[in-house]
């Protein structure tokens, strides 16, 4: 099984194989730069990455994998601090580049080296990549993922997406996520599809014919009215990581033409629910299983739940994609095979999935019902001043919390005009009492929200938030 199959060196010379920031390879080029890197840390236990989107860092990327070596991508928002731990826990012995401060031996990428030696496949179960989760509820922790688990995945994503290597690929999902590492840059190897890397300051690249990225880039994108027409002559628009608001994919529907395609997975799962082209989900729902991943929603009790569109449990997950187990090694996955995602879904009669949140972080308990984090922000979302939304349940009373919103706003916007905003969509009891008007949400080095943190701070922020009656 060869998990990168256009490195195979098969078939004739292909211009602008791989496009980063206006900097491009043919298929020949890329072949023999990444055997140059692959030939260069064979041998080397972990390999350690910056994810800075630059050419020589997909070709380190893809040299690393070639060569059989666990890939580590570090986050470029990492402080000292959290590289420091990343690169002690997942037992990095290298670094590709050149920053020497680590006091890890560098091999720097150059472009004009080429090799053409033969690579060996490693075993399927070999470890690929070592991911770090998002670290919304704690500190990202590093996913061990298997070469199989990978191949196994895009093959699934590529029969639900009819993907080949006739597609262009343009992705903007960072490469230090699942998504625009597995999916977009180990994706195209597999297919053998073109790859071009965009990010915000990025050079344009050539049309493509599938579009990945995340939801703040399709929110940008929505309101770009120019740029999301042109995407009209695409093939496919998928959504990567979280689930889009209903009223933004209305909004890119109406510019694209395109129905978006979503997905859900985690990092210890990879992609396990998925549109497929010929039958892309309703809003905000998340699609069905892929073949082979086996899925099962409980209660609070351990009691599966009705596939009603209403009844909420927490989704567990079993099946081939499913990682090898934590770098500390504190948790593998269950003798049972089952990986309980920590996330909340309802299952509609048609098999769907609609991603609710974390039990802990986006579900707000109130003192006579639960209030959905993700439906309030959408909410928020949809008022044109609104850039950023975040909704967290903060203490209130005793035993119930109350809807509090911390937001990132156009100035002159008042607390009061949300309120009655999200009034005009959902109940008064899903209308935050609480809203803290901020200049930036707090992220983690992975791009994710820290709501633990919010919730956390909360209690100390000032008066001037203004409060509902």
């Amino acid at each position: 099984m060869r998990l990168l199959r256009a490195l195979a060196g098969a078939g004739p010379d292909r211009p602008e194989a791989v496009r980063v920031a206006g900097r491009g390879l043919s298929s020949e080029a890329l072949v023999g730069c990444v055997n140059a890197v692959a030939d260069r840390i064979r041998g080397a236990g972990v390999v350690a990455v910056d994810a800075t989107p630059t050419l020589e860092t997909v070709v380190g990327m893809a040299g690393v994998v070639q060569a059989g070596v666990p890939l580590v991508p570090l986050p470029p928002r990492a402080d000292r601090r959290e590289r420091a731990r990343l690169l002690r826990e997942s037992g990095a012995t290298v670094l590709l580049g050149h920053d020497t401060a680590t006091g890890l031996p560098t091999v720097p990428v150059d472009l004009s080296q080429r090799c053409w030696t033969h690579q060996p496949e490693p075993p399927p179960h070999a470890d690929a990549v070592i991911l770090y989760t998002g670290g919304v509820t704690g500190p990202p922790r590093g996913v061990r993922i298997s070469r199989r688990a990978i191949a196994v995945d895009l093959d699934l994503l590529a029969e639900a997406w009819h993907w080949d290597r006739e597609d262009v690929l343009v992705q903007g999902a960072p490469l230090f996520r699942a998504y625009g590492l597995v999916v977009g840059l180990l994706g195209a190897l597999r297919t053998g599809c073109r790859f071009v890397h965009r990010d915000r300051d990025a050079a344009g690249g050539p049309p493509g014919t599938m579009y990945l990225a995340l939801p703040g880039q399709w929110a940008r994108i929505a309101r770009d009215r120019s740029r999301a027409r042109a995407l009209a002559g695409a093939r496919i628009l998928v959504s990567a990581d979280a689930l889009l608001p209903a009223t933004l994919i209305e909004r890119l529907r109406l510019l694209t033409t395109h129905s978006l395609i979503q997905g859900y997975g985690t990092t210890e799962t990879l992609i396990a629910l998925a549109g497929r082209v010929d039958a892309p989900p309703a809003a905000g729902v998340a699609g069905t299983p892929l073949p082979g991943v086996e899925t099962r929603v409980l209660d609070r009790q351990g009691w599966p739940v009705p596939a009603d569109g209403e009844s909420t449990g927490e989704l567990s997950i079993r099946g081939p994609t499913l990682f090898s187990g934590y770098v500390d090694g504190c948790r593998q996955p269950a003798d049972t095979g089952w990986h309980a995602t920590g996330d909340l879904v309802t299952v509609a009669p048609d098999g769907s999935y609609r991603i609710i949140g974390r039990r802990r972080t986006d579900v707000v308990h109130g003192r006579t019902r639960r209030v959905h984090a993700g439906q309030v922000e959408e909410a928020l979302l949809s008022h044109p001043g609104v850039r950023e939304a975040a909704v967290v349940g903060t203490s209130h009373g005793r035993a119930d919390e109350q809807v509090t919103a911390f937001v990132v706003a156009a100035e002159g916007l008042t607390a009061q005009v949300l309120i009655d905003h999200v009034g005009r969509y959902l109940s008064a009891g899903q209308r935050p009492r609480l809203v803290h008007f901020v200049d930036e949400l707090p992220r983690s080095a992975q791009g994710r929200i820290r709501k633990s943190l919010l919730i956390a701070a909360a209690g100390a922020w000032p008066a001037a938030a203004a409060r509902f009656a």
